[in-house]
């Protein structure tokens, strides 16, 4: 049975997880984070899309996206394959990098706007990782 199409639109909130394969790390060094929020940041602008906030953590990663006119599914496509490729050539590796799809929850901008980004900002430290690497800069964000 086919997947069923993402509900998107421009101007649309959504919370997006990316996870590893059998909860794999997805990071393995401060280098690989880099490189996803460089690919990040050149995307964006090309996409219309404004990040509101961000968390990397070991086996997985979390954005609040407002989509923009190319949509969050083209979005994440052309970030996580160009990442994979990226990710199996520097650690000599082949195969999948990450479980399905990534996951999206709509957000009511009024209602749940500020809980979403809490909650994003709070996954490191409610996964006991802020005193590790993860407490750095490029772990988490929020869009100024």
């Amino acid at each position: 049975m086919p997947r069923l199409a993402r509900l998107d639109a421009p101007g649309v909130l959504q919370q997006i997880m990316i996870r590893g394969i059998e909860r794999r790390p997805i990071f393995k060094a401060d280098q690989d984070r880099q490189d996803l929020l460089e690919r990040l940041s050149s995307l964006l602008p090309k996409t219309q899309t404004a990040c509101c906030a961000w968390a990397f953590l070991p086996n997985h990663a979390r954005f609040l996206f407002r989509s923009g006119l190319a949509g969050i599914p083209s979005l994440m496509r052309r970030l996580l394959t160009g990442y994979a490729v990226s990710f199996n050539r520097r650690h000599r590796r082949h195969g999948q990098l990450f479980e399905n799809r990534s996951k999206s929850i709509l957000c009511q901008e009024d209602a749940y706007l500020l809980e979403f980004v809490r909650y994003i900002k709070l996954n490191p430290l409610r996964a006991w990782l802020v005193g590790k690497r993860l407490s750095n800069p490029s772990s988490m964000g929020v869009a100024a």
